[in-house]
């Protein structure tokens, strides 16, 4: 088996969703008196949350106002602390299925599971505590995109991630994500597989635009996947 690291999403990919993100980032650019759909919001969740605040806004106002840095960093501080009490307290917060079985299966074929996340850190490390993947070691390594110069689509993280692995060879890497800059990241980082997932928010049809090397349904076809290389 060639592929020695593989790279999952958060959201969407492997910690059920069901749109709480978007939601999130709708009531709190509602605060700051932002009235966008959900509609306008979807598309970028999977970026760095500074860099999707600014594009939202932008389309938001049809590119036609300059958007002041610490504005956006007020939005995201805001988003930030409505991220982390919902993950605090919610009773929602669950792997989805398969993917606590997918991870154990692919750790016993030797193969090294990251996360990597849109959030900053501390977001992403309540989510990780709160599963009990640090406890259990299911997960080796994790990287948010603040740790980074530049979040996805560029592939910081993932190299970052692979130095930490000590894999050097990007074709020994496979990135698993939900969304169209998860594919992009992947790609720009040079992995093997670029997987598209249906479990988060984009459809079987919309990952097809952005053309992963495969799309799957279920996280254990990932297993399948690096078996049959």
């Amino acid at each position: 088996m060639d592929i020695a690291l593989i790279v999952f999403d958060i959201a969407g990919t492997t910690v059920k969703d069901d749109n709480k993100v978007g939601e999130a980032f709708r009531a709190t650019l509602e605060k700051f008196g932002y009235h966008v759909p959900l509609e306008q919001i979807n598309p970028y969740m999977g970026y760095e949350k500074h860099e999707a605040i600014k594009e939202i806004l932008k389309t938001h106002q049809n590119g036609g106002a300059t958007i002041d840095d610490a504005h956006i960093s007020a939005i995201h501080r805001s988003f930030v602390g409505r991220m982390i009490r919902y993950y605090e307290t919610s009773d929602e917060i669950e792997a989805l299925p398969h993917v606590e079985e997918t991870f154990t299966v692919l750790h016993q074929k030797g193969v090294k599971i990251a996360i990597n996340t849109g959030f900053s850190r501390n977001i992403a490390d309540v989510i990780v505590e709160k599963l009990g993947w640090y406890e259990s070691e299911l997960v080796d390594y994790v990287i948010a995109s603040d740790e980074v110069p530049r979040g996805r689509p560029y592939p910081d993280m993932i190299r970052q991630l692979m130095a930490k692995a000590g894999v050097t060879d990007p074709l020994k890497v496979a990135k698993v994500g939900d969304t169209e800059v998860d594919i992009n990241e992947g790609r720009n980082a040079g992995c093997k597989y670029i997987i598209g997932i249906t479990t988060g928010a984009y459809a079987r049809e919309e990952l097809q635009k952005h053309h992963p090397t495969h799309i799957v349904d279920d996280i254990r076809e990932v297993v399948d996947i690096i078996e049959k290389q």
